[in-house]
């Protein structure tokens, strides 16, 4: 059937609500605003919610595959267990590396992070090929920018392979018309013509010089204007000011993830301390002259242990939020650990940035603000909490904020965006 619909018969749309979301869990209906109910009806949108709404209605043809960035694999599953109650823990199959395909072939659900899909992932490739996932989920889909990537030779024929694909990305084409080319194939193959049929059509292509070698140059953009008007056919594009009405003034959102075995230990075992000295300190017999001293040292340690046990999720998901080409964002943090955690991601994933901590004279800090605000160059702030509650009131209009909580053993990123 077909995999999306046109968005322009709204009185259609607004007939089919009730019979298409009666499906639905309760909780599920009363969660989704009216764009995100017209969302679900019409096409596979962008949002998670909406996502999983689509997914659930064709629940009688699953297995699902759902493809997200290994940041928010937690994040997905999650959101999957709160809004589907039918849905068992034993129902939901993470797969945590490239040999675990024990739980493909049984699970109803699949969920597989982008960065398994690699050349050397032969035998889980085989596992996804034989399951025939007719329902497939891929969130963040603009990471099948490239044609020659690893993850987009093995992704696109799952998705083509299903009865029903949904993408999900806030943008689409980074940066140019080239970087679509793979979505569109995987969802309606040869819909464009061949790769070289787009490329002269819409990406301007045509030979150049580099060096001494002539190659074909696709980087470039022609006929625009056909070109979104037949996108128009096979995707929904939501602006900021269509749906900003039907937003709650903050977004927050965490996101869950996996400590490393070794790290957990340590923090595990302090925790474990901790416990110890809150019942000596209960019985009213005491090791020490100030069990609150020790109390406090231990929960500093603590403190700074899961800011150094979660430095590397942190990390990767910074990553990912930079593979979205202009989004401008700030991250704050307390430890010093942290914060240089942050600034290395910035830096290897070749972004530039500003970083205020307590090493930057107030002097300079304003001249910074204004830098990021102004250099469309300059994606992320990097702050210490004590910078951000100066400097967050001279930013505006406010942009995606994402505080990484020293909170003991809530092992996730916050993240929220003010509107």
């Amino acid at each position: 059937g077909n995999r999306t619909h046109n968005l322009s018969s709204n009185s259609h749309v607004d007939r089919r609500w009730d019979s298409q979301l009666s499906v639905l869990p309760d909780k599920l209906q009363q969660r989704l605003m009216p764009f995100q109910k017209e969302g679900v009806v019409v096409s596979e949108s962008r949002k998670t919610v909406q996502a999983i709404s689509v997914a659930y209605v064709y629940r009688q043809e699953w297995p699902l595959l759902v493809v997200v960035p290994s940041s928010l694999k937690y994040l997905w599953i999650e959101e999957m267990e709160r809004w589907i109650p039918e849905l068992n823990p034993g129902d939901i199959n993470l797969v945590e590396t490239k040999s675990d395909t024990l739980g493909i072939s049984s699970s109803k659900v699949t969920v597989l992070g982008y960065g398994l899909l690699t050349t050397d992932a032969r035998p889980l490739v085989e596992a996804l090929t034989r399951q025939r996932f007719n329902v497939v989920v891929v969130d963040e889909s603009h990471y099948l920018k490239s044609r020659n990537a690893a993850r987009s030779k093995i992704l696109v024929p799952l998705i083509q392979n299903a009865k029903r694909a949904i993408l999900l990305t806030g943008t689409p084409a980074l940066g140019r018309p080239e970087e679509l080319f793979m979505q569109i194939e995987a969802l309606y193959p040869r819909m464009f013509g061949t790769w070289s049929d787009y490329a002269k059509q819409y990406c301007n292509a045509h030979y150049r010089l580099f060096g001494n070698r002539r190659q074909w140059d696709c980087r470039g953009a022609s006929h625009l204007e056909e070109l979104h008007q037949r996108l128009s056919e096979i995707m929904i594009r939501r602006l900021k000011v269509q749906v900003l009405p039907q937003l709650p003034p903050k977004i927050r959102q965490r996101i869950p993830f996996d400590l490393p075995k070794d790290a957990a230990k340590e923090a595990s075992g302090s925790l474990e301390e901790w416990e110890r000295l809150m019942r000596t300190m209960g019985s009213g017999v005491s090791a020490t002259d100030n069990p609150f001293t020790e109390v406090m040292g231990l929960v500093t340690r603590m403190y700074k242990q899961t800011a150094i046990a979660k430095a590397g999720a942190v990390k990767d998901y910074i990553k990912m939020l930079l593979e979205t080409e202009k989004l401008k964002f700030l991250v704050f943090a307390h430890h010093l650990t942290m914060l240089q955690a942050c600034t290395e991601a910035v830096i290897e994933a070749k972004a530039s940035y500003i970083r205020i901590d307590g090493s930057v004279p107030s002097s300079e800090r304003i001249h910074l603000v204004h830098q990021f605000q102004n250099d469309p160059e300059t994606r992320v702030a990097v702050l210490s909490i004590q910078a951000a509650g100066q400097v967050l009131p001279c930013i505006h209009p406010p942009c995606v904020l994402i505080p990484v909580p020293v909170t003991l053993y809530i092992h996730h990123v916050s993240c929220f965006q003010s509107q």
